[in-house]
């Protein structure tokens, strides 16, 4: 009986951890995002060559961010990024005007991707 309740209790109120994708076009905001949701403050960023991977903490969520460039030449590779995800954040800096079309594009080119 003491087990069941042992069992019951680590279900409940156990931490639970996610992998989260987080992509976007280049100077989009994905970074300053990641930091603000991980330091609580706005921090100075350069542009991200490659990815950026960062814990937060939510109650009892560990979610495991993973911020990856946006350069057009990067964004091909965000499909190898989508195996063991369980959340995606697509960011669109919505005062870029010129480019929420070039946004839109890659959002469905993503969306039509086999592995996700």
């Amino acid at each position: 009986m003491g087990l069941t309740f042992t069992k019951l209790f680590s279900r409940l109120f156990a931490k639970k951890e996610m992998r989260i994708l987080m992509v976007g076009l280049d100077a989009a905001g994905k970074t300053t995002i990641l930091y603000k949701l991980k330091l609580g403050e706005i921090v100075t960023t350069i542009p991200t060559i490659g990815f950026n991977v960062e814990t937060v903490e939510y109650k009892n969520i560990s979610f495991t961010v993973w911020d990856v460039g946006g350069q057009d030449k990067i964004r091909p590779l965000w499909r190898h990024y989508f195996q063991n995800t369980q959340g995606l954040i697509f960011v669109v800096d919505s005062n870029d005007r010129d480019r929420v079309v070039e946004a839109r594009d890659e959002l469905h080119r993503m969306l039509n991707e086999v592995l996700l």
